[in-house]
């Protein structure tokens, strides 16, 4: 396992340039690559989208084959009557870890390299600070699924890690968080774990999961809005995820939408953020009950600083009429900023991914009423909204998605 390993490894990362060896590696390269888009192809038909001559083709799938990275998947009968052979990768071949960083928890997983979510491990408690403190106890947390019985023997090749905030994929900079010296967040995680590390924005990765394993089929024009603590966004435009000039596209919570005088956690004041986000609905729990206002998630006012977002969308689903009623209304707020988005986009389909969507239609119903009142009736028509297939899991998909794409791009 380890021989055929480290040839895949050397495959996908080696850059010597010129010579008949390199040529050999590109061509099996774009072997692996055709067949990460085809899932299986024969021979011919490998030969003929590369422009690679029948025999050069057979030998270089003869050496795939014999390094354990593509397999014969059977033979199928094609036109001229003759069984052919099917290739394709191998699961096992390879593997690479989605890390998702929330405000009160961590969610992790594992992908094999037919894109196959393996073993994941969901709300691993976490406090998300900009400390030291905290970055140890990602690294901790990192380091301890790599060591699972069930990853450990395995090779990953790389890493992505999904964070809140602004993010530069390129050079892999936190600018939100873990800002200490001049070293990028990526390389000292890296470092200190041995693997490969990348960086991507939150809503971005979730974005990516539900994109590619999740609701979307056929659709290329496509929002993604993660309705968390934060509120995020990411946008796919034609077919491919778009970025902006500086990686830092898709900050659709600090839309400066309302009149409210509130200062956002950004500094700026009246951001949707500030009335359509887990830290507007705690700002409106803790509000309503100092106004009396009677709630079964605490008994006291006292009480306020222990409750969580996760504790008033479980007061929701056990019926408490607070949450319900704040969780609707910070529904229609979001309705009333998608409203803008439909107007300039026109997308074909809005998913709702977070944690507040799993309120499922005390959050849906008043946010479709908010976005067909305040958006062109002409325009929101061609648009569907609709819930994260994936939910809890469209982070860790989406980042271990990143992480295989990443090192099949030869970036």
């Amino acid at each position: 396992m380890s021989s055929n390993i480290s040839k895949l490894d050397f495959l996908l990362t080696h850059e010597e340039q010129g010579g008949v060896a390199f040529k050999n590696v590109i061509r099996k390269r774009e072997i692996i690559s055709l067949l990460d888009l085809t899932e299986e192809s024969t021979i011919p038909e490998i030969a003929q989208s590369l422009n690679i001559s029948v025999p050069t083709t057979t030998a270089i799938v003869t050496e795939l084959l014999e390094d354990g990275i593509i397999e014969d998947c059977g033979k199928i009968d094609s036109i001229a009557g003759r069984p052919a052979s099917h290739y394709g990768l191998v699961s096992e071949a390879c593997y690479f870890i989605g890390m998702d960083v929330r405000d009160t928890y961590i969610n992790i997983g594992l992908l094999d390299f037919k894109k196959n979510l393996t073993l994941s491990e969901l709300e691993i408690p976490f406090h998300l600070e900009n400390t030291a403190e905290s970055l140890e106890q990602l690294i901790v947390i990192l380091q301890k699924f790599i060591n699972h019985p069930q990853v450990g023997n395995k090779t990953i090749l790389s890493i992505c890690i999904s964070l809140t905030g602004r993010i530069n994929i390129d050079n892999g900079y936190s600018y939100s968080f873990f800002h200490f010296d001049e070293e990028p967040l990526a390389k000292h995680i890296e470092n200190r774990i041995g693997i490969k590390v990348f960086l991507e924005n939150d809503s971005r990765a979730m974005a990516y999961g539900e994109f590619h394993k999740g609701v979307v089929k056929n659709e290329k024009n496509v929002l993604f809005v993660n309705i968390d603590y934060g509120l995020g966004l990411g946008i796919l435009i034609d077919g491919k995820v778009y970025y902006g000039k500086s990686g830092f596209s898709g900050e659709f919570g600090h839309i400066p939408l309302f009149s409210n005088e509130m200062i956002c956690h950004c500094g700026k004041k009246g951001c949707l953020e500030t009335e359509a986000s887990g830290r507007a609905l705690l700002r409106m729990f803790g509000e309503a009950v100092k106004s009396g206002s009677v709630t079964g998630i605490v008994s006291a006012s006292s009480e306020l600083n222990t409750v969580t977002v996760h504790d008033i969308i479980k007061g929701a689903q056990q019926e408490d009429v607070l949450s319900i009623e704040l969780i609707s209304k910070i529904g229609y707020h979001l309705g009333r900023g998608l409203a803008v988005l439909v107007n300039l986009l026109n997308p074909e389909l809005i998913i709702l991914g977070g944690a507040l969507t799993n309120t499922g239609d005390y959050l849906y119903l008043t946010t479709k009423i908010a976005l067909n009142k305040y958006s062109l009736s002409l325009v929101n028509s061609d648009s569907k909204l609709s819930i994260s297939k994936l939910k809890e899991k469209a982070g860790i998909v989406g980042a271990a998605l990143i992480a295989r794409n990443r090192i099949l791009s030869f970036y």
